[in-house]
């Protein structure tokens, strides 16, 4: 990571100077630009040329009692604000997250670990609508990870949100939103360091977020439950994952089940290629459907610069069975990081 600009800073975290001063530190910008090539087949793809930018802030400092904190704000495409973290390292615990919805948090970061090389199969534009497990990552939530009283190669985490529906809000400020009560996540990572086999991972999480049954199409809360396992050796590493949804609802979308695999390969340190696979059974109170996306794709890295390449396809995009949401794409893909 490049530093193109520092920003000197006196505190990380205002709402931190009532437990003690932290050190000035610095602000380090780095970013990424990604330009593609899309072409649908069998649909009308428009200008094909695509453009994505993103930069983040980053910065660390150390209180006056050795508790470490970190920020981390992060700038989708257009300069539009994404999220803000404040990470605060407690030695004899861990660390402590305060997240403004940052994705890939609580279980939405175990949305789907299969492995590719790029995208997963459902995200090389192809518009597939494909439903996966969130939790409580959308909206601002605490999330702990006791490192340092877990045993070597265990992870657990665990993410609270006090208005799992609410959106990002600034200091001092309410969401403004509702119908939503509280919601948390619950997830666990093991490796190879504790399960005795190098190479192996086991992950899982739960989450239930409370919804108001007095909604006459709302019986239950969100519960959302995931499983997956990943195997590495040599150049080789495969997966599988199985998650569900149950969205409490007596109408519509009721219920989503889940699964992927995928395996891929590193020719050399620079090149790897992957086929990555994803189901996903809508229960719906006016039928099921079956959405599946598949995806082979090609990554080439030389110093900052990545060609990633991607063949994919979807059958009953956004759990429509109409000749029109049957599609595949070819995406060519390279990024520049700086």
């Amino acid at each position: 990571m490049n530093k193109l600009t520092k920003l000197g800073v006196s505190a990380l975290c205002g709402s931190l100077a009532a437990v003690s001063s932290a050190n000035a530190g610095d602000l380090a910008v780095s970013g990424t630009v990604d330009m593609s090539w899309l072409s649908l087949e069998d649909d009308s793809t428009g200008n094909p040329i695509g453009i994505g930018s993103n930069f983040g802030l980053a910065g660390s400092g150390e209180l006056d009692n050795g508790w470490g904190v970190a920020l981390s704000i992060a700038m989708n495409n257009g300069n539009a604000y994404s999220n803000t973290n404040v990470v605060v390292t407690v030695p004899s615990l861990g660390d402590v997250r305060i997240s403004q919805g940052v994705s890939g948090g609580g279980i939405d970061r175990m949305d789907d670990s299969t492995p590719n090389v790029w995208e997963e199969a459902y995200a090389t534009g192809l518009g597939t609508g494909i439903n996966t497990v969130a939790g409580v990552a959308g909206s601002a939530n605490i999330e702990i990870n006791p490192s340092a009283i877990m045993p070597a190669g265990l992870t657990a985490r665990v993410s609270f949100s006090p208005e799992a529906a609410g959106s990002q809000s600034a200091d001092k400020a309410g969401s403004g939103a509702g119908g939503t009560g509280s919601g948390y996540d619950v997830t666990l990572t093991a490796t190879g360091e504790m399960l005795g086999v190098d190479g192996l991972t086991l992950y899982g999480g739960m989450s239930s977020i409370d919804k108001d049954t007095d909604v006459s199409t709302q019986s239950d809360d969100v519960d959302e439950e995931t499983l997956g396992i990943t195997y590495a050796m040599g150049g080789f590493t495969v997966g599988y994952q199985i998650s569900k949804e149950d969205l409490g609802t007596n109408t519509a979308a009721q219920q989503y089940d889940n699964t992927g695999y995928g395996i891929t390969f590193n020719v050399n340190d620079d090149l790897s290629i992957g086929y990555n696979n994803y189901e996903s059974e809508q229960t719906n109170s006016s039928g099921d459907v079956t959405a599946e996306a598949a995806s082979f794709q090609v990554a080439y890295t030389m110093g900052g610069m990545s060609i990633r390449l991607a063949q994919a396809s979807i059958d009953n995009a956004k759990y429509q069975t109409a000749t029109m949401y049957q599609r595949d794409a070819r995406t060519i893909s390279v990024a520049l990081a700086f």
